[in-house]
């Protein structure tokens, strides 16, 4: 039963995803990959919304995959598989936590559990990163917003598609000027996201 996958597939997302947001990605990689759900390009698009609009990217993403799969149930089916883990984490914590509060046995599970969250939120920046930048097959190979880097003949070449590259530029280029770096990060958003859309990207 697809709503029974639902919450399965999304509570092992919420369980593994340790730092929340950006570290679910690899997960949703998989996840899109066994089930296909959604396609990469599918998940770029979700970044970006779930991005550019209010709330937590784990939970936009869940309920954008969960309408997807099982209409609003499934929606509802998808946020609660996911938030589940961390609830029954908060309560398991909030029971023990006067008892093991000096721990040293709970403190190292915390020293160790900061560099799984860092590799998981860089792995995921670089996917991100990966799927906005290069050509995945969204634009046709001869598209002139593709560029070809690599010798090879279609999918067989490594492309970029530099109206994305340009507008990733500007972005960094523009955080660092001294009358510009004070802007809300919305602004930025707000910019790159009216670009993308009026490039068809």
């Amino acid at each position: 039963m697809i709503y029974l996958r639902l919450f399965f597939e999304f509570f092992k997302v919420g369980l593994f995803s340790v730092g929340g947001g950006l570290a679910t990605i690899p997960f949703l990689q998989d996840l899109g990959q066994r089930t296909g759900w959604f396609s990469p390009a599918d998940l770029a698009d979700m970044i970006a919304v779930s991005e550019s609009t209010p709330g937590p990217m784990g939970v936009n993403m869940s309920t954008y995959v969960g309408f997807a799969c099982g209409g609003p149930l499934g929606a509802v089916v998808g946020v609660l598989g996911l938030i589940t883990p961390s609830i029954l984490v908060i309560l398991l914590v909030a029971l023990f936590l006067k008892k093991f509060r000096d721990s040293k046995v709970v403190d190292g599970v915390f020293q160790g559990l900061r560099p799984a969250s860092t590799a998981l939120i860089t792995a995921a920046g670089v996917s991100v990163a990966l799927i906005a930048l290069l050509n995945d097959g969204r634009l046709a190979w001869d598209d002139p917003r593709v560029i070809t880097l690599a010798p090879g003949s279609g999918e067989a070449g490594l492309s970029i598609v530099w109206p994305a590259v340009a507008i990733a530029v500007a972005v960094f280029v523009c955080m660092r000027l001294p009358r510009l770096k004070k802007l809300h990060p919305i602004v930025y958003i707000a910019a790159a996201a009216a670009l993308g859309v009026a490039l068809q990207l």
